[in-house]
């Protein structure tokens, strides 16, 4: 019998969730498909160490018939051929019930980059999605007592699980945690899959983090498991997949052709694209990134990437998906009107590009956003758009981007990858800072960038950076915080918890694959702590 242990209780008001029914479901994914994690988390380890030793990413030999051949996907559900426009954000119930009626087209629920994997959010946000689906969902804002409930007209919903590295440790199968992505998955599709297919849609994900064809395969079983399990037709599924990883950009083509009965398209996650870029090329000096502010779609090598993408996409009549709008409204007019300037080039230059549709982080852009690509996009999509005039070379994937690196640039990283630590540790994965919408992502940059100039004794501003300038620059940025939220604040929140980490992961001799599995055992042992349960340390395999 296949079966999880949970390690915790339900969170209040989340008990249905983790019905035995649905737990027995989870269980059968983990059963028969987590000896496959383990495999293609071996795979990675061992691409990673290839490419310490020089080697680059390259297209396959063996899948040249994939990419060479004429095929296409298989044809999309009517309400998914317009997606000029979607929101994301995480899992809480305002988001989601103000995600689905900002106006957007679509709107992305992410249990990833964009939520922090405690406990109660994670279940939560499962309780939050089926009420969601169900059109039950409401919430009253305890600061103000403001009421929020779905409208008449809400966006098509998708939903981003975790990525296969991720553990889910509050529950184990056979001793281990079982993978965060099948958790997440499995509980979804088990309340919701048959709903949303009586409603009109259907079951639709966005998947996070490949980075290979073989990946995708994976995700591809899962599907046709679980819809059979559940008495459903394969491709009711439809997943989109984020090209986030400089591997996976090598292999859009395999990664489509193995989803393809259940593909919708692919998507530029290009803040996780950067971080991938820093981490898979990490022992190569020449390859040392300028401050992130000046790593824009306008460098080669993500003007190549976005290219690659929307080519690949359209020849398989799929969608290509932009990427994020990270500006978030200001209050201050003119500086407001500089940050709506910004997002406004950016989607310009994503539709021209042949984009089918684009990302923003607050719904105040969500008009911004549609006034561009209606004014360049009139029909649904522009998959008829082949651009078959662009030829894309490795060598261009892989340009190094030029730039300076500067003493504000690292001070930057240092504070915003701080805070962002000081606010994921104690719950929240998408948090304002400095007029951008911070998530995941865009602390992994601020993180690995550091480490990255460290490691390489790469010139910051005037001198070479090296730790003991570091930790001095970490310990004036942690007083400026200081006196920027208030000792109050300071004193009651995770700083140094925060500090300490980022400091680790910065310092360490070996890039961490990713900050938040760090963290996150930070976060377990916390929950676990108070009732005696035992701390955890979690791995990638």
């Amino acid at each position: 019998m296949a079966s999880i242990s949970l390690l915790a209780s339900a969170p209040t008001g989340t008990e249905g969730v983790l019905a035995p029914e649905a737990v027995q479901f989870v269980g059968e994914l983990v059963t028969r498909f987590s000896p496959r994690v383990d495999e293609i988390l071996a795979a990675r380890r061992s691409a990673q160490a290839r490419f310490d030793k020089g080697e680059r990413p390259r297209h396959l030999d063996e899948t040249a018939a994939v990419r060479d051949g004429e095929w296409t996907v298989a044809p999309l559900p009517a309400d998914l051929h317009d997606r000029r426009v979607e929101i994301t954000g995480p899992v809480d119930r305002k988001m989601i019930i103000n995600g689905l009626n900002s106006g957007a087209n679509a709107f992305m629920a992410d249990f990833e980059d964009a939520s922090a994997p405690t406990w109660s959010n994670v279940v939560g946000g499962q309780r939050n999605l089926v009420d969601a689906v169900r059109g039950t969902i409401e919430f009253e804002a305890p600061e103000t007592g403001k009421h929020y409930r779905l409208g008449p007209q809400g966006a098509t919903l998708l939903v981003r699980p975790r990525g296969w590295h991720l553990p889910e440790a509050h529950a184990e199968h056979e001793g281990r945690p079982v993978p965060a992505a099948l958790f997440d998955f499995g509980l979804f599709f088990f309340w919701n899959a048959r709903e949303l297919v009586a409603k009109g849609s259907g079951p639709y994900f966005y998947l996070p983090k490949l980075e290979g064809h073989q990946e995708a395969r994976l995700w591809n079983d899962v599907f046709l498991f679980a819809q059979e399990r559940l008495g459903l037709p394969a491709g009711t599924i439809k997943a989109t997949v984020l090209i986030e990883t400089l591997p996976a950009a090598f292999e859009m083509d395999e990664i489509l052709w193995e989803l393809r009965q259940h593909a919708a398209g692919l998507n530029c996650g290009r803040w996780d694209y950067i971080f991938s870029t820093i981490k898979t090329l990490r022992s190569d000096p020449a390859w040392v990134m300028p401050d992130r502010s000046q790593v824009t779609m306008d460098q080669p090598f993500l003007r190549a990437y976005a290219d690659l993408l929307v080519k690949t996409c359209h020849r398989r009549r799929a969608h290509a998906m932009g990427g994020m709008a990270a500006q978030i409204p200001l209050k201050d007019p003119e500086q407001n009107a500089v940050a709506l300037e910004k997002v406004r080039a950016d989607k310009r230059r994503e539709v021209r590009n042949g984009h089918d549709g684009t990302w923003v982080a607050h719904p105040a852009l969500v008009p911004v956003a549609r006034e561009i690509f209606d004014a360049g996009m009139p029909g649904p999509n522009q998959l008829h758009n082949r651009r078959e005039e662009l030829t894309v070379t490795p060598e261009e994937l892989l340009r190094v981007p030029e730039g300076q690196r500067t003493e504000l640039g690292l001070r930057h990283n240092v504070r915003v990858g701080v805070l962002y630590l000081e606010a994921w540790l104690g719950g929240q994965g998408c948090v304002p800072l400095y007029g951008l919408m911070e998530d995941a992502a865009t602390a992994e940059i601020s993180r690995a960038q550091v480490w990255q100039w460290l490691h390489h004794g790469a010139t910051v501003g005037s001198e070479p950076l090296t730790a003991a300038r570091l930790e001095r620059v970490i310990e004036e940025e942690l007083q400026h915080l200081r006196d920027e939220v208030g000792a109050a604040r300071f004193e009651a929140g995770r700083f140094r918890q925060a500090r300490a980490l980022f400091e680790r992961v910065a310092c360490s001799p070996v890039l961490e694959d990713f900050l938040v599995l760090p963290a996150y055992e930070q976060i377990v042992s916390a929950e676990r702590s108070p009732v005696g349960l035992p701390s955890l340390t979690l791995g990638t395999g």
